[in-house]
């Protein structure tokens, strides 16, 4: 089975005053053992490397050569996957917002959407509960018992 994670994830991972901190931490460890495929999309990265950069978000911001470290040691796995966009995105884009109003923060997420329903991806680990109002995706919150 494959997955995705959510850049919200990849922060509290790197994010030690995080309450998140340990369990997200131990997830992108597991899901980057393999030997599923881990699908890195190049949002989530670029996600990751604005927010754990910005000092106006953390106390004690990650600097970019730590964060950049971070992601290289995923992107060397064997399993990870960083597809892109492909022919007919922007079709399966504007089924994934059909009958939503999609702006702001929203945009990203059906984005994101289009991304894991284009490549076949299996779950979405994410903590933001945005992604359950979008149909024919697998979300996951590795916070929730």
């Amino acid at each position: 089975m494959s997955s995705v994670v959510d850049a919200n994830i990849l922060l509290y991972a790197s994010d030690t005053s995080s309450p998140f901190h340990d369990p997200a931490a131990e997830l992108v460890r597991r899901l980057a053992m393999g030997p599923d495929l881990l699908y890195l999309f190049w949002p989530v990265a670029m996600a990751y490397l604005r927010i754990s950069t910005h000092p106006a978000v953390f106390d004690r911001p990650l600097d970019v050569d730590a964060a950049m470290g971070n992601l290289e040691a995923l992107l060397g796995r064997r399993h990870v996957r960083t597809p892109g966009e492909e022919e007919g995105f922007w079709g399966l884009y504007r089924q994934v917002a059909a009958g939503m109003v999609v702006r702001g923060n929203l945009v990203t997420d059906a984005h994101l959407v289009a991304l894991v329903r284009q490549h076949g991806v299996g779950t979405l680990w994410s903590h933001d509960r945005d992604f359950r109002k979008f149909e024919g995706i697998r979300v996951r919150d590795p916070f929730r018992t």
